[in-house]
């Protein structure tokens, strides 16, 4: 006798595949939001075309939307890394540290950065729109130095 039923609970030949994921890589896997995929094709096109990094995106929307999908997707069709953070976590070193070890054109993906500490966004504005970060080197006092870093 053969089973012939549609669906089974036995293992199936792509439960082994390693690259196998429910997480779109490509815009091209992305199902639905068609017009946020289409702009972000653009977008990344220009980017490519331009040969620099995509200017700052800001995606919005509520939980589960795939807001962390779409950013790791971005990364991924420029071939460049992805590193992603949550802002209620941030600290300033942290910051400090994750932009400093910042590949050319990587994409940083802060979630929730309403949630960003005031003092952590002193750094992250000048960053972002400077692509530089003034940094304290010492324990304080007189011994202390501030020295500017370039970011790529």
């Amino acid at each position: 006798m053969t089973d012939d039923r549609i669906v089974n609970g036995g293992a199936q030949p792509e439960d082994d595949d390693p690259h196998f994921t429910f997480r779109p890589e490509r815009l091209d896997e992305m199902i639905g939001q068609d017009d946020v995929r289409d702009q972000l094709a653009v977008f990344i096109q220009a980017a490519r075309e331009r040969k620099e990094a995509l200017e700052h995106a800001l995606l919005v929307g509520p939980k589960g939307l795939g807001k962390t999908t779409l950013g790791s997707v971005i990364a991924n069709e420029l071939g460049v890394g992805f590193k992603r953070t949550g802002g209620q976590v941030l600290e300033r070193l942290e910051l400090s540290q994750i932009l400093t070890s910042l590949e050319p054109g990587d994409v940083l993906f802060i979630d929730e950065i309403h949630r960003v500490n005031i003092r952590v966004q002193e750094i992250l504005y000048p960053a972002m729109e400077d692509f530089t970060i003034d940094l304290v080197i010492g324990q304080g006092g007189p011994g202390a130095r501030a020295v500017h870093v370039p970011l790529p």
